[in-house]
């Protein structure tokens, strides 16, 4: 899709627009947020994606929406994922609930700038170097069979302060001390950083080591930069409010990884037999975008629909198993109290 300089400078200022309208209705103002605000900002950020590819269908072509429509999926589900993380930041930092919206905004903001980057870089690869497309779709297969092994082992994802943000804390004058929504305080006369700027920090910076999976893996879709990037920019805007409207479901995705590790080696082995049509003349076949959305798509859903079947059998065992247990104690007491009975009986 041929993108002018136009476009791209109305595309960033529209987006900037949307972001401050999100800021100034919903996060100016610290508050604990609402199942119903967060499902109404989340609408509000699918329909605009919605929107966006439409028009992308009425102004440029049917290839271009389609690409957009299987990016934003994609980004969308590996996005999910950079959750379960973002609530051990929050419970690490012990972020009040109240500036919780604050800090995921400007994290996101700052993921948003970073990825920007990654995605400029990874274009200019591309385009320069047809290999690359080997390293990205056999990275991405590793990264599905991390994911299998991770889930059949049952591992939890922990978080700890990495290298960076470390070297932070260490180097800048910090407090562990919450003031408001100040990201900087001026303390015995000297600058200091408060741990909203420092959680601020570790969200965006989190975020980008997604990334480094979800990055490629739409680059596998489409090679369009402005796709890949509008993209990244509509499921990551959304994430904020995805996070409070989901944040307690979390647990009950418990097959979200095996989900992801299919589109990611879906993903991975298209990108593979596209470095092969591009470098060599076998006649390799190529997976078209109509094909890849409805495996993202029907993934996610047989994902979502088994994760809460499964949940739903656990809870019901748990519920049984603590009926069971409850029996046990009541026919101990009886059998207890009856033996008391012959005791006083006898004597």
């Amino acid at each position: 899709m041929d993108v002018s300089m136009t476009m791209w400078v109305l595309t960033v200022v529209g987006l900037c627009v949307l972001i401050a309208a999100d800021f100034f209705i919903g996060g100016r103002k610290p508050h604990e947020v609402s199942m119903k605000e967060a499902g109404t900002w989340s609408l509000v950020w699918i329909v605009l994606a919605v929107l966006f590819g439409i028009g992308l269908l009425i102004w440029g072509d049917g290839q271009a929406s389609a690409e957009f429509f299987a990016g934003y999926i994609t980004e969308k589900s590996l996005s999910v994922d950079n959750l379960f993380v973002f609530v051990l930041i929050m419970a690490k930092f012990s972020v009040p609930s109240i500036y919780q919206p604050r800090v995921l905004m400007i994290g996101v903001l700052i993921a948003l700038i970073l990825r920007a980057v990654f995605i400029a870089v990874g274009a200019a690869a591309i385009n320069a170097f047809a290999w690359v497309f080997f390293i990205f779709g056999a990275f991405l297969i590793w990264t599905a069979w991390k994911f299998i092994q991770e889930a059949r082992a049952g591992e939890q994802e922990d978080w700890e302060p990495g290298r960076v943000m470390q070297a932070i804390q260490r180097r800048v004058p910090s407090t562990d001390q919450w003031h408001g929504t100040k990201m900087i305080i001026r303390e015995n006369g000297k600058r200091i950083v408060t741990p909203m700027l420092i959680v601020m920090v570790a969200i965006g910076l989190t975020d980008v080591l997604f990334a480094v999976d979800s990055i490629p893996a739409i680059f596998g879709l489409t090679q369009d930069p402005y796709i890949v990037f509008t993209a990244n920019a509509f499921a990551l805007m959304g994430l904020r409010q995805l996070y409070f409207l989901i944040v307690g479901l979390l647990k009950k995705l418990v097959h979200l990884s095996y989900g992801l590790s299919v589109i990611l080696a879906f993903i991975g082995v298209k990108l593979v037999l596209h470095g092969l049509h591009e470098t060599t003349s076998l006649h390799v076949p190529e997976i078209t975008i109509p094909v890849s959305l409805g495996v993202i798509c029907g993934v996610l859903v047989i994902t979502t629909i088994t994760s809460l079947i499964a949940a739903k059998k656990a809870s019901q065992a748990g519920v049984e198993k603590d009926e069971g247990a409850g029996e046990d104690e009541t026919a101990g007491q009886y059998e207890a109290a009856r033996k008391d009975q012959e005791a006083d009986r006898r004597g």
